[in-house]
């Protein structure tokens, strides 16, 4: 129970990182290798801040902020070009373009700052959940990203705003026709995905902590994410987040460390390859089913 609990906890963070990825991509076909590298930077931020003397009531929405405006700006900046190309020219150009930022961004948090690392572990005695006793750290990570994930979900499936968004990702043009405008649109989801970097640095604190050296893992953990719940399908990356963290921790239990690495990049293969569209893609279903009917229909 213990390490089922342990992997509940680390697939609602993996949830929200994989939604970050997934958000961008399912709106402009952008991959962003630089995600991880953000939320360093932002926890980078925020334990400078508290090192200084900072209140945490002040300090954790500045780290909000900074991922933020660090999404914005990339996003104004070096992948213009590649919002101004299409189709698979696009997706490759934003690989190249934000895998050189997420090199520049490690480079100089690790030359200023090499040592840092956000904490933000909280006082007070071990809670037992379910005969299983837990960090309240680890509690306080578990349930601010689930309260997250609801609010995002509510917001993409409850509002205009959110209606507005799913129209883009499913038809740009036809979105154009309904009077909503894509740039803006776009703008928005880019400070979406921002803010939930911020989450993740704050909930990676809360149960473990951030590093200088963890902007690449954190990368590689959203885009497989991402990969397993369906490129561009936000509720597939909860769902797919939940199940890696939980493999995740079993993995890490009966094989180690290194080969929990195996496991989770080996479930991405495999899901490119069995089902492409995602663990909650519709469309490999309609296929075989349209294929069937062909091949009854023929005889």
């Amino acid at each position: 129970m213990a390490i089922l609990l342990d992997g509940l906890v680390l697939g609602l963070q993996l949830a929200v990182l994989g939604v970050g990825v997934s958000l961008v991509f399912g709106l402009s076909g952008v991959l962003d290798l630089a995600y991880g590298a953000k939320i360093v930077v932002a926890a980078v931020v925020g334990s400078e801040l508290l090192g200084a003397g900072g209140a945490r009531w002040w300090v954790l929405p500045v780290v909000v902020l900074i991922s933020t405006l660090l999404s914005l700006s990339v996003d104004r900046t070096v992948l213009a070009p590649a919002h101004r190309r299409s189709g698979e020219a696009r997706v490759v150009l934003s690989l190249l373009v934000t895998l050189a930022v997420a090199f520049v961004l490690d480079g100089i948090v690790v030359s200023v700052r090499p040592h840092a690392a956000l904490s933000l572990g909280i006082g007070g005695a071990p809670m037992e959940v379910m005969g299983v006793t837990m960090r309240r750290g680890s509690l306080v990570a578990a349930g601010l990203a689930l309260t997250v994930l609801v609010v995002a979900f509510l917001l993409l499936q409850a509002t205009r705003l959110g209606r507005a968004i799913r129209c883009v990702i499913q038809d740009e043009e036809g979105a154009q026709l309904c009077g909503v405008e894509p740039g803006r649109v776009r703008t928005i989801v880019v400070v979406l995905s921002g803010a939930l970097a911020g989450v993740v640095a704050i909930t990676q604190g809360l149960s473990s902590s951030v590093s200088t050296a963890d902007g690449f893992d954190l990368t590689i953990l959203a885009v497989v994410v991402a990969v397993v719940g369906g490129l561009g399908r936000v509720g597939g990356a909860v769902v797919a987040g939940i199940l890696l963290g939980l493999v995740h921790a079993v993995a890490t239990e009966l094989l180690g460390a290194s080969a929990t690495w195996v496991v989770l990049l080996s479930a991405a293969a495999l899901t490119i390859l069995v089902r492409p569209e995602g663990v909650l893609g519709l469309e490999g279903w309609r296929r075989a089913s349209q294929e069937h009917a062909r091949t009854e229909a023929d005889a």
